[in-house]
């Protein structure tokens, strides 16, 4: 028998008996077991709402989930699924119910057909997948890879292409759930697939640690005879092991156990929050009266702290257990087992408590869970934001301007800011930012948006700043007064505006009804009227009752006169205002109407010149939101880019265009009858409640201070004419801003800097085009205003 013992172990004939005892402690360790957790992930979607897809078909979605680190090789298995609400299927439609795939352990929804824009699909199904911790830390030191794929099949083909093994996703969207949330967390989570795939998945995410069954691991044991002679001299010793009064469990296990306590706490203190969501109370009195007890947990949070110093030393020093094993502690088997099962079965019952209340409750907890992932986002993305606050400046005096108050020797006195190369300076500011983020550890709690945080250096730097106002300059130029309180008239009733309302709606005094909330999207030079699409994608994001007009009137028409542009533009909106007061008179009316206006380089040129026009003059006061994209506020009368000075004096020469010639206020021989000058004393800024100017110092295109409506260097110290119009122009235009028609004005500039290191070093990055077209190929930046300021956006 031992000649047989020794041709398998390849031992000596001297260590076999002691190998026998190691078989003994072995077997000893297999009927204790260990104690096994399971994450459960379940996913609640709710709808799949079609924003902006390009194509009709059928659609489906597909879920899979993974460990972010390869040394946990279990993936995430489904392991249960409930539906909500039966499926409405149209006449046309198989039917074809989801499914779950067992080789690549993913679940699919049902197939469904898009057929128009704006186009909701209630899908009301959970899907729980367990991911199994057996043999690793409890808690999981390793994250979460949640993917969705957006399948797609054309309408002519059968459904079963989206069924086919071959079935390749059309987009995919990936999120990370870091291991500090994988003991407990309830999180909406919306689902935006990418540019080309502008949809909403509407989802919640519900994490908790399960208890899960039992394995017996093999005993790790050095193969030394003098190591197999101390181990026989520890279990025989006087630790009680063998007479079964305790025995020897590691740190892991202890782990799961208080893992599991944090679970149960984490799970209980979310559906006391939920019960002051919900209108019915859940009586969870047995289960308070149960984790009052903790009568059986007090032996083993004492066992915790009793270590067994000797003994694990004397292993250590005789290479019984090695450093890299978990440090031995010594508890009673059955306050162990007691711990984990009671432990495990409160879980259990919070769990199936918590999910038939989301089952009854479903709405509005999806309702209260979006509400605080919004109030989150902020918070999250102010990685990547930088925040300041400065004062609106007085009224700049030029050279000219001599006898005016705070100047000297013909100059006006100048913030410290203006003293160097704002654009530069800018840039450096936004790297160096960049740079701290490079070295920053993000160990946040929420879920990761991976189009987000896969890469967080590519992502654009922001700087915001709040411009706060100060007080007006008098005609005189040597007094200020403070803005007067002034009602919002964003709130005020349409039965105000007279016949002009009135004539457009063809209803009388609308009294009740919804608001009606209108955004006007506005393209650029030989533009495009879907050019700012991924900019409205997240406006209806934040507010889908929003109704949007992407401008086309101008469209193949960006190159004659802007009062030209400028007229058929509000002739344009005044139709769409038309047709939405007149749906809503027949839906029971509006009460008022927020109108905002959103333009991208020489849109926001066109936008300002309609408003000017006598047909929008009834609707000025409705005015909510202006937001400019890189807009030449202040024209081209200085600007520090040769090669772009030099496409511009080729388009005024060559091909006569009548806009660049406004542009650079060349259209007229004399500066103040020039059509940019006097567009900047029209008030076309004063009636917006909230002024957002976005720019970029990296936008060749556009110079950097005309886009932020602010002082140029050069103007400031030049003693020229020219100088004395541009610094009447800003002046006008801030005086605008000034303006005390609304006592809670808001007007920020921000600074996005995009990292443009993938585009290379080519003619677009050379004469800063990239970063100017950037704006309409990249959403992150909008997404990160718009969440930052949501009450600016609804």
């Amino acid at each position: 028998m031992f000649r047989r013992l020794r041709s398998l172990i390849g031992l000596s004939n001297q260590a076999s008996p002691n190998r026998l005892l190691l078989d003994a402690k072995r077997q000893s360790g297999e009927e204790r077991g260990m104690l096994e957790a399971v994450q459960e992930i379940a996913i609640y979607i709710h709808r799949f709402h079609n924003l902006d897809l390009f194509q009709q078909g059928w659609y489906q979605i597909k879920i899979t989930m993974n460990w972010e680190d390869s040394g946990y090789t279990s993936p995430g298995t489904p392991a249960r699924v409930v539906q909500y609400e039966a499926l409405e299927m149209g006449s046309d439609e198989n039917l074809v119910v989801w499914r779950i795939d067992d080789v690549d352990n993913s679940f699919c929804t049902q197939p469904f057909r898009i057929k128009y824009a704006r186009q909701d699909v209630p899908l009301s199904i959970m899907i729980s997948f367990n991911l199994s911790l057996q043999r690793h830390q409890v808690p999981a030191s390793s994250a979460i890879i949640l993917k969705f794929e957006l399948l797609f099949a054309p309408v002519l083909e059968s459904m079963s292409e989206l069924l086919g093994p071959d079935s390749s996703p059309v987009a995919v969207h990936e999120f990370r759930i870091p291991p500090k949330a994988l003991l407990g967390l309830h999180s909406y989570c919306p689902v935006h697939f990418d540019m080309f795939h502008a949809v909403l998945v509407d989802l919640t995410i519900h994490i908790t640690l399960l208890k899960a069954g039992s394995y017996s691991p093999p005993l790790k044991v050095s193969s030394e005879p003098s190591t197999i002679k101390d181990a026989s001299r520890d279990l025989c010793g006087g630790n009680n092991q063998v007479s079964g009064q305790g025995t020897y469990v590691d740190n892991r296990e202890i782990s799961v156990i208080k893992a599991l306590i944090d679970a149960r706490s984490a799970l209980f203190d979310e559906l006391q929050r939920l019960n002051k969501v919900i209108d019915k109370t859940v009586d969870l009195s047995d289960i308070v009266s149960s984790l009052n007890d903790k009568g059986f947990i007090s032996p083993f949070m004492q066992a915790e702290s009793s270590i067994v110093n000797a003994n694990v030393s004397e292993m250590l020093n005789n290479g019984v257990v090695t450093k890299s094993d978990r440090t031995l502690q010594f508890v009673s088997k059955d306050d162990l087992m007691n711990s984990f099962h009671s432990v495990g079965n409160e879980i259990s019952l919070l769990w199936n408590e918590f999910l038939m209340l989301h089952r009854a409750n479903k709405t509005k907890i999806l309702e209260f869970l979006r509400d605080t992932w919004a109030s989150e986002r902020r918070a999250e993305w102010s990685i990547w934001m930088v925040y300041s606050k400065v004062e609106m400046p007085h009224h700049y005096l030029s050279g000219f301007e001599e006898s005016r108050p705070n100047s000297f020797n013909g100059k006006a006195s100048t913030p410290k800011k203006l003293s160097g190369d704002l654009s530069q300076a800018a840039i450096t500011r936004a790297e160096l930012h960049r740079r701290s983020i490079a070295q920053m550890r993000i160990n946040n709690r929420s879920i990761q948006d991976m189009h987000i945080f896969h890469d967080p250096l590519h992502v654009p730097v922001i700087l915001v700043e709040r411009v706060v106002n100060t007080p007006l300059r008098s005609g005189s130029g040597n007094s200020y007064f403070s803005p007067m309180d002034q009602k919002d008239t964003s709130s005020t009733p349409l039965e105000t505006d007279g016949n002009a309302v009135n004539n457009l709606s063809g209803a009388t005094k609308l009294r009740s009804g919804r608001m009606l909330k209108i955004v006007v999207f506005v393209h650029g030079f030989q533009g495009h009227h879907l050019d700012l699409r991924l900019v409205r994608n997240q406006w209806l994001f934040i507010d889908p009752g929003v109704e949007c007009l992407m401008s086309e009137v101008n469209e193949e028409r960006t190159s004659g006169d802007f009062r030209e542009m400028g007229f058929r533009l509000a002739e344009e909106v005044i139709a769409f205002l038309k047709k939405k007061l007149e749906k809503a008179a027949r839906s029971g009316g509006c009460k008022s109407i927020k109108l905002s206006f959103v333009g991208h380089s020489i849109g926001n040129v066109i936008i300002r010149t309609a408003l000017t026009e006598s047909v929008m003059e009834p609707f000025l006061k409705y005015l909510h939101t202006y937001m400019s994209i890189s807009g030449p506020h202040l024209g081209y009368l200085y600007n520090a880019n040769p090669l772009f000075n030099s496409g511009l004096w080729l388009l005024k020469r060559l091909k006569g265009v009548q806009c660049i010639h406004q542009l650079t206020l060349t259209d007229d021989p004399e500066l103040e009858n020039t059509f940019f000058y006097r567009l900047c004393k029209q008030k076309t800024l004063e009636h917006f409640k909230n002024i957002i100017v976005l720019s970029s110092p990296q936008d060749g295109y556009i110079p950097y201070h005309s886009a932020r409506i602010e002082m140029c260097q050069a103007a400031l110290w030049e003693n020229s004419k020219k100088s004395k119009i541009f610094i009447d122009m800003l002046n006008n235009c801030l005086d605008q801003i000034r303006e005390p028609s609304s006592s809670q004005r808001m007007f920020v500039r921000c600074d996005v800097n995009f990292d443009t290191s993938s585009h290379g070093r080519n003619l677009n990055t050379f004469i800063g085009r990239a970063a100017h077209i950037e704006f309409l190929e990249t959403d992150i930046f909008a997404r990160f205003i718009m969440w930052s300021f949501p009450d600016l956006f609804r």
